[in-house]
């Protein structure tokens, strides 16, 4: 029997907000444990919560940047358990009025374009942190996190396969750090992922029982943890058994999903209105407000790189995943004045792998926009070759000289006197009855030796399209 998967993913979204979602709090990362817990965060007798007003506003812009229904009255929950990381004994979350309706993201996959839907997002406070290691068999609690505010974005079950889900959870990564809403530090826990997944035969339009697999932090562990739950699930099937609603973990060590407890339905956590919170009401014009600070979405930027620039669709999705390397990038077309092909081939390729080597993001990289777009001007008017401005370039990255500079101390610019190439050409046919007798002979392919010996004697400088016109025409005269 043909299966087919059927994967929906839970995101929660640390807001990148100075203090917490109910109280001033600060949400800084890397204070000694319960350092930023105050007593409203605790739930301390006598104390009432205040909400943010910037979460509120970095909600709207997330559902604006989707498309999604922003409500203009949503409704803070209690939701009720117990965990000894969840000081008040109860969450204040959002549950049937949330703040950001229905929306829908795009994903591209295997130059395909597909639309996930996306069910809500909804603001709520973050629980503490339990520690599990060091405490000699007990686990110590770190409250630091406790009120950290969190945007919980729940797509449609609209994802078929772990390669999907994936590529939706970095679109939807990209975007809010494009938004300016999140961090997207994985390592820290600015960027979670739950991933529902069941199966069902292929055709089949009723649903599987899903189980859910919390808190994955990576987005190769997320591909790994749906492809080992989906193997699960079919193998359970095929051998006559039934997959059970619940949720479970991902062992990274162990590349398998175990179980951790019955999935709770809704009722399990006995929500109602927090009585401490008055409905949340945003009018037109605040919404309006926020979509002025909107900046140009990466889907908008992918499309337009496409149209203005003439990129391949591959090309226009590495250069638009940040904002920062899409700014560097336009910035080098701007001021070098070049051909946008040139310039993407040279920030995808050496300022890329430059970057991979150091360890270094595109916002620390010792070559500049516009110092590279300073070398990329003397390709273009051939001062030197695409091959020794890739030398210019790696003494750039040491150095804080610029191209012209380098190119002049190095003496490397390119030999372009005609009647100097010709006699290196000359002297090279000479040199080599063998190789000549065989090229006129049919052997073509000694083309490439001939170039090679011509720019083995110029040391790389004699230009390239010039030797190339210069040597064919004289072993035609041969």
């Amino acid at each position: 029997m043909e299966w087919e998967p059927v994967i929906g993913l839970e995101i929660h979204v640390q807001l990148q907000t100075k203090s917490k979602i109910f109280s001033g709090a600060s949400t800084a990362y890397g204070a000694a444990p319960n350092s930023q817990a105050c007593a409203i965060d605790l739930g301390m007798p006598g104390v009432l919560p205040v909400l943010n007003e910037a979460a509120v506003r970095m909600a709207v812009k997330f559902g604006l940047a989707v498309e999604a229904h922003i409500a203009p009255r949503s409704v803070f929950a209690r939701k009720n358990y117990f965990y000894p990381d969840l000081p008040k004994g109860y969450q204040i979350s959002q549950y049937e009025l949330p703040v950001v309706g229905k929306g829908h993201l795009m994903i591209h996959l295997d130059g395909l374009e597909k639309r996930i839907g996306i069910t809500r997002a909804h603001l709520e406070e973050d629980a503490g942190k339990s520690l599990h290691e060091d405490f000699h068999g007990m686990t110590g609690i770190d409250l630091n996190r406790a009120g950290t505010p969190l945007l919980e974005i729940v797509s449609e079950p609209d994802m078929r396969s772990p390669e999907e889900a994936v590529a939706y959870m970095k679109k939807l990564h990209q975007l809010v750090v494009y938004l300016g809403i999140c961090d997207g530090n994985l390592q820290e826990g600015s960027f979670r992922c739950d991933a529902n997944v069941s199966v069902r035969p292929t055709g089949e339009e009723k649903f599987g029982t899903r189980a859910e697999i919390k808190n994955v932090n990576s987005f190769r562990f997320v591909e790994r943890a749906i492809s080992y739950e989906i193997e699960r699930q079919i193998e359970l099937l095929e051998s006559g058994g039934t997959v059970v609603q619940e949720t479970r973990l991902y062992d990274a060590v162990k590349d398998e999903t175990r179980s951790m407890r019955a999935k709770e339905e809704a009722n399990d956590y006995r929500y109602f209105p927090d009585p401490d919170l008055l409905p949340l009401v945003i009018d037109d014009g605040f919404v309006e407000a926020v979509r002025r600070e909107l900046p140009e979405l990466p889907e908008a930027k992918y499309h337009r790189f496409i149209d203005q620039y003439g990129l391949k669709p591959y090309d226009a999705e590495v250069l638009t995943a940040s904002r920062p390397l899409s700014d560097y990038f336009e910035k080098t077309i701007e001021l070098s004045g070049g051909d946008p092909k040139l310039c993407a081939n040279w920030v995808m390729v050496e300022v890329a792998g430059a970057l991979n080597k150091a360890g270094l993001d595109i916002t620390r990289t010792p070559v500049t926009a516009e110092r590279l777009a300073g070398l990329l001007k003397r390709i273009a008017d051939n001062t030197i070759s695409g091959k020794i401005a890739k030398q210019v370039f790696e003494l750039m990255w040491e150095s804080d000289k610029e191209a012209d500079a380098l190119i002049e101390e190095k003496g490397l610019k390119q030999i372009t006197d005609t009647g100097a190439i010709e006699g290196i050409i000359d002297e090279i046919i000479a040199n080599n009855p063998n190789q000549v007798a065989q090229y006129l002979a049919g052997k073509d392919k000694l083309f490439g030796f001939f170039v090679g010996q011509v720019m083995k004697a110029t040391s790389g400088k004699a230009n390239p399209q010039q030797v190339n016109e210069l040597l064919k025409a004289k072993l035609k005269g041969q």
